[in-house]
């Protein structure tokens, strides 16, 4: 992957170095008020709001705030990047600049990122945030509508045998793509986070969830498995949204662990 040319943006402050919490005005960090003063001046001057905030998410630096009384977690592991979830939230503290059918549209759907180019994305995100978006792509996104392909196919061999299809599709799916039924990953999911509080895997916290079990796929996945699932993921993803998958470009398998964030954002 080429390196953007020029100064990144600041790093992200990891969940290692302070726990979440509550960011309102003068609690934020200096350069995540930069992040919000430029979204305001910049959509204000007239510049289209998706480009002025994706710059924003650029210079934004917290990895996780208790925002409104909601916990926002940007950086999942330290490695996959919830722009979708930091978007709206910059969206909501410059309230009035972007227009009603926009948020209700464009944003809330993250479609907007769709006018960008791939080399736009790393330019007004950085290097580091654009990897981490990536990793979030292929860890979030695709691993759930991997998990989606898999219950479908449960479902038309259930069918095919005469078979109940209320029977548990979506244990039988999880362990087919990860060798273990939901609930028993959800229980390890939760030993190995104990530290966290009370986690909501099927809510709040489901892409966290989700992304630790593309991790684990990829551990414990032969390669050749790992590409094959990751391919049906994006075939399924790619026929909900009416389009066509896009031509391989090398990038058929995920992003994975060599994408990790760390270091500066």
């Amino acid at each position: 992957m080429n390196e953007v040319q020029g100064v990144p943006p600041p790093h992200f402050e990891r969940r290692a170095d302070r726990p979440a919490r509550p960011s309102t005005g003068a609690l934020l960090p200096p350069a995540c008020l930069e992040a919000l003063a430029h979204l305001r001046s910049a959509v204000a001057a007239g510049e289209p709001w998706p480009r002025a905030l994706l710059y924003a998410m650029g210079l934004w630096t917290l990895a996780e705030e208790v925002w409104r009384g909601r916990r926002l977690r940007y950086l999942i592991l330290d490695e996959a990047f919830d722009w979708l979830l930091l978007a709206q939230r910059l969206a909501e503290d410059v309230e009035g600049l972007i227009p009603p059918a926009d948020r209700s549209g464009r944003l809330a759907t993250g479609r907007f990122l769709e006018e960008f180019s791939q080399e736009d994305l790393r330019r007004l995100l950085g290097t580091s945030k654009y990897r981490a978006y990536l990793n979030y792509w292929y860890g979030v996104t695709v691993e759930g509508s991997l998990q989606v392909a898999a219950g479908e196919e449960i479902r038309k061999e259930h069918v095919s045998r005469g078979r109940s299809v209320r029977s548990r599709v979506t244990e039988e799916a999880f362990r087919r793509v990860y060798g273990e039924g939901r609930s028993r990953l959800e229980e390890r999911f939760r030993a190995e986070h104990v530290g966290d509080g009370e986690l909501d895997v099927r809510g709040s916290d489901a892409a966290l969830f989700t992304y630790w079990l593309f991790r684990r796929r990829l551990r414990d996945g032969e390669p050749s498995r790992v590409a094959s699932d990751t391919r049906k993921g994006l075939e399924r993803l790619y026929r909900d949204r009416g389009e066509r998958p896009p031509v391989a470009n090398g990038v058929s398998a995920p992003v994975g662990l060599g994408g990790r964030a760390g270091g500066r954002w």
